[in-house]
């Protein structure tokens, strides 16, 4: 089987990513990166789709965002409960950026031409670092970049839930056989993993199920 790394939130895109992967015919490395989240429930349950879905090898590497702040999810910002104008506070500065830059050291170190990521240009927020245009420059700046890309056969950026809306991602989730029930999207889940139903990322999610016509197994406090 082809190896790939597919990074793994907790969330319910990255859960579905990582069921396409597989599909696909991937062997699939999961990477999670506590990156000095306010919550870690979402990490917990990265554990959890792992071990569903029986990846070939799961990680979680640490990097402190947090040192820098900048974010809601990472700084003493209150997470906003509705949407605002512009680019909102819970945008984590350059977060998928050093993600995908993980990944990709990882890929090459295992000898794996093919990285997943779940962002999504339909309902993502307003985010910068989930757009078409960030994904095709990570993946020319990973084949300039490295000894893969210039040597080998070249490194593949796969965003599979691009131009995926909220309900498109479960109706896909729920052929592929997802738990969604294991995953966590809130911005501000308690240690149980429980949603609190107000924030942005509850409030798409929320409205993804209802969409698809698909009781919301999402659990609240």
């Amino acid at each position: 089987m082809k190896k790939a790394v597919v990074l793994l939130s907790g969330g319910m895109d990255s859960a579905v990513v990582v069921a396409i992967a597989r599909e696909q015919g991937h062997a699939v490395h999961a990477l999670s990166v506590r990156y000095g989240q306010r919550h870690t429930s979402e990490l917990d349950a990265a554990v959890r789709v792992a071990q569903a879905q029986r990846v070939a090898a799961h990680k979680t590497v640490h990097v402190d965002l947090r040192n820098i702040g900048g974010s809601a999810l990472t700084d003493d910002i209150d997470v906003p409960e509705a949407g605002g104008e512009g680019i909102p506070v819970t945008y984590v500065p350059a977060r998928n950026t050093i993600m995908l830059s993980i990944a990709l050291g990882w890929a090459e170190v295992l000898g794996a031409a093919d990285i997943f990521c779940g962002v999504n240009a339909v309902d993502y927020s307003g985010y910068p670092d989930c757009r078409p245009a960030f994904i095709e420059a990570f993946e020319k700046l990973a084949n300039v970049a490295t000894k893969a890309g210039v040597e080998g056969a070249g490194l593949r950026v796969h965003a599979p839930l691009l131009h995926l809306g909220k309900a498109d991602i479960v109706r896909e989730g729920m052929r592929l056989g997802v738990d969604f029930a294991q995953t966590v999207s809130c911005y501000q889940a308690d240690a149980d993993g429980r949603a609190c139903g107000r924030c942005d990322a509850c409030r798409l999610r929320a409205a993804g199920f209802a969409d698809a016509g698909i009781a919301d197994p999402t659990r609240y406090a």
